[in-house]
């Protein structure tokens, strides 16, 4: 059985696949992880959408070289919050 954590990261993985600003997930299901804990520490935080979208860009442009337009990141985060809100009742296995 799954802990709550890993069902969490589960999603979250899900979740940024579907995204997928790199366009690879079809073939790399773990390009994202390295955002996982980070998102998943400032969620349990109480981190709020501007917090998460400032993350996103920050990642897309750093971390993976990628120049985002200013409704990428806002849009997924606005996706990762509501995501929180349904697996933070759900035990970490809401779906997007």
């Amino acid at each position: 059985m799954k802990s709550g954590i890993d069902a969490s990261e589960n999603s979250l993985r899900r979740l940024l696949n579907e995204w997928d600003p790199v366009g690879v997930a079809d073939d790399v299901q773990d390009e994202y992880d390295c955002m996982l804990a980070p998102l998943l520490q400032r969620l349990r935080g109480g981190a709020d959408e501007p917090e998460i979208a400032e993350f996103l860009r920050h990642e897309l442009e750093d971390h993976f070289g990628l120049t985002p337009l200013p409704s990428e990141p806002r849009a997924m985060a606005a996706r990762v919050i509501s995501w929180w809100a349904h697996a933070d009742r759900t035990g970490g296995t809401g779906s997007a």
